[in-house]
């Protein structure tokens, strides 16, 4: 029986071919990814996110705490320069 050819579709051949080329992309798709997670340029970046996001929160609770008092110290200054007599 050598020389037996099998009765195949065409469209079992396509779909065969497909199988195999979603095979090779998903293999490509995961050294792809590998290759991302292993890769470490972003996270210099995102260091720099959370220094800027704990600084930022840093000043408002700054700001917060010693609002008052800043606010205070100005309005002493602004009663004492309406003390002072104009020389006009």
């Amino acid at each position: 029986m050598t020389g037996h050819r099998r009765n195949v579709s065409l469209s079992q051949c396509v779909n065969v071919r497909k199988a195999k080329q979603n095979k090779t992309m998903e293999e490509i798709d995961m050294k792809k990814f590998i290759a991302i997670m292993k890769d470490e340029d972003g996270q210099g970046m995102v260091e720099y996110g959370l220094i800027l996001g704990l600084i930022a929160v840093a000043a408002i609770a700054a700001i917060a705490l010693l609002g008052p008092k800043i606010k205070t110290m100005f309005e002493g200054a602004n009663t004492a320069i309406d003390a002072v007599p104009s020389s006009t």
